[in-house]
């Protein structure tokens, strides 16, 4: 039998809801227009820059990203046709391709980080104390171990260039 939220948890819960949903959009509409990168770009040529030699297999994309495949298929087809990345198929598994970084997507993330880590530093960041930091960080973490409890949580705030 399914319990009610208290009136506490739903303020937390909708507040959670709320501020996530704005967040996301915020940020990405102040990428879109300082770089022209979507928050879903930025998102996929982090991950690229961050692995060895700019290239990850589509499934790695996908587990990373929580999206679905189709998602990710239509989204890497139209980076590619901006330059941003570009397509390999693997040589030891003919079913699986590659996304790798082309010097276009690396200098794009390059010229859009700068700008994006301060408005997230600006949106988040600058309103909490050290203390508030961590506590967001501990609460995170807590939260990201119950969604994947046969894997090992990534730490907050993980990226360099992240979303955070």
């Amino acid at each position: 039998m399914s319990q009610w939220l208290t009136d506490d948890e739903q303020r937390a819960w909708r507040g959670l809801v709320q501020m996530t949903s704005r967040l996301d959009a915020r940020l990405n509409r102040e990428l879109q227009q300082s770089s022209g990168l979507s928050l879903a770009d930025y998102d996929v040529l982090v991950l690229l820059t961050e692995a060895p030699d700019g290239r990850l297999r589509m499934f790695q994309l996908v587990d990373d990203l929580q999206w679905e495949q189709s998602r990710l298929s239509h989204h890497i087809a139209r980076m590619q046709r901006r330059g941003l990345v570009a397509r390999e198929e693997c040589t030891t598994d003919k079913r699986g391709a590659f996304v790798v970084l082309t010097d276009a997507g690396r200098e794009a993330i390059e010229k859009a980080a700068p700008g994006h880590v301060d408005t997230v530093r600006r949106l988040v960041f600058d309103g909490l104390s050290g203390e508030q930091v961590a506590m967001l960080e501990t609460f995170v973490g807590r939260v990201l171990s119950r969604l994947a409890p046969t894997e090992e949580a990534a730490p907050a705030g993980g990226r360099v260039h992240g979303r955070s």
